[in-house]
């Protein structure tokens, strides 16, 4: 079997809840994988890929690693979340309900915001913008930029980063820059091979016991 496909839910049974990845590490479960959390403000308990590395206790809300999935979605899709929540490289998004019910408990940090990049121009900042798919438009463009980006994001008009684009796979030409693209690292031309995307509350401390 192809490590890719291999099934990686860890069920911990029913004896108690947690509420993200940082618990289920402190709790002394330390192997990477999909376990069910429920956020302190959420209704439902919901599958959520846990990765125990660097430090442990991130929760993965997007990933992209072969193109399985089509991230050019609607508004529900991204409200609700897609994808495979079950294969150790599987690609999804977890879903902005869900994320919205994690960032509640904590302070998340924000790399894309972390500082000032004298390379970002004002139009491409992404902090503070409202989130955009294709049949939904809150960017600061005359036209929808998660329709010209073919993916759903927190564009501006339109974007330095754009992690749910089209997955390329390295040089890419295209009438846009609508791959995965980290501007500052690769920029425009160059689709990212894998991303992933993770939250840990800022007062995450691990039990080291």
């Amino acid at each position: 079997m192809d490590r890719g496909d291999e099934m990686l839910v860890i069920n911990l049974g029913e004896t108690r809840s947690y509420a993200d990845c940082g618990d289920i590490y402190n709790d002394g479960h330390k192997q990477s994988g999909f376990y069910k959390i429920k956020p302190l403000q959420s209704n439902t308990s919901f599958y959520a890929y846990c990765d125990m590395s660097e430090g442990g206790g991130w929760t993965v809300f997007q990933r992209r690693s072969d193109g399985s999935q089509n991230f050019y979605r609607n508004w529900t899709d991204y409200k609700q979340g897609f994808g495979d929540f079950a294969s150790a490289k599987g690609e999804f998004w977890l879903g902005n309900d869900n994320l919205h019910f994690l960032t509640l408990q904590g302070t998340a940090g924000d790399s894309l915001t972390g500082g000032f990049n004298p390379e970002v121009q004002w139009w491409a900042n992404h902090n503070g913008m409202k989130f955009s798919t294709l049949d939904r438009d809150n960017d600061n463009y005359e036209e929808n930029c998660a329709d010209q980006d073919k993916g759903g994001w927190w564009y501006n008009r339109c974007h330095s980063a754009n992690l749910n684009g089209v997955y390329y796979k390295g040089p890419y030409t295209s009438k846009t820059d609508d791959g995965i693209v980290w501007y500052t690292w690769h920029g425009w031309w160059y689709s990212l091979k894998y991303v992933a995307m993770k939250i840990r509350s800022a007062n995450f401390e691990p039990n080291v016991v």
